[in-house]
């Protein structure tokens, strides 16, 4: 098995949250603490390290402890580009995502996730929920190695963005969870409120 310390935890809070106004989504309360910070909490004991990839507001995420990094590349260009971030700065030979307004994930996720790229000989690890008879993958929970940071500088070099595209170019294995509410997120502020209302 890979051990946790091989494997460093970054949560992706670099967006611009224009679903919810323009508010830095990481930032929002969630049951008395931040959606971030419940993110720090959940993943920090699956992991050896922690990271945090934001654009705004850096002082107030760097206020929780672990290293903070923005996007490697410019404009708010998406998930790809906190992956790229984080890889930059990855001294573990494993790096795990999760986003930031997530804050119910499971609690063994890094630890499937981690089991499946090892008996699978993937490079990547992405968490599935079931909805009725269809795998919904969720790429933003994703397992890769550190090695692929190469290849995602060529691919974002070219002026690609799209997660699944680059995905696509690698071993990749997908990990069913059975619950899909764990991956529920908060891209509205309907969607916080129904959050607060789940626990």
């Amino acid at each position: 098995m890979i051990p946790p310390e091989h494997i460093t935890g970054l949560i992706l809070a670099g967006g611009r949250g224009s679903r919810m106004g323009g508010v830095d989504k990481g930032l929002q309360n969630h049951q008395g603490s931040t959606l971030a910070m419940h993110a720090l909490l959940r993943l920090g004991p699956q992991v050896g390290e922690m990271m945090i990839n934001a654009n705004r507001n850096v002082a107030a995420y760097e206020s929780m402890g672990v290293p903070v990094w923005p996007d490697a590349l410019p404009d708010y260009a998406g998930p790809l580009a906190g992956f790229l971030a984080g890889l930059e700065h990855c001294e573990t030979p494993y790096m795990v995502t999760v986003p930031c307004d997530s804050p119910l994930f499971p609690l063994d996720l890094v630890e499937r996730l981690a089991h499946a790229l090892e008996a699978e000989d993937a490079e990547i690890a992405m968490a599935a929920t079931r909805e009725g008879d269809v795998l919904q993958v969720q790429p933003v929970f994703c397992l890769m190695k550190t090695a692929l940071m190469e290849s995602l500088i060529r691919f974002t070099q070219g002026g690609q963005r799209k997660i699944d595209r680059w995905t696509a170019l690698h071993r990749c294995v997908e990990v069913p969870f059975d619950d899909p509410l764990a991956f529920a997120n908060a891209n509205t502020a309907a969607e916080l409120q129904q959050l607060q209302s789940n626990g």
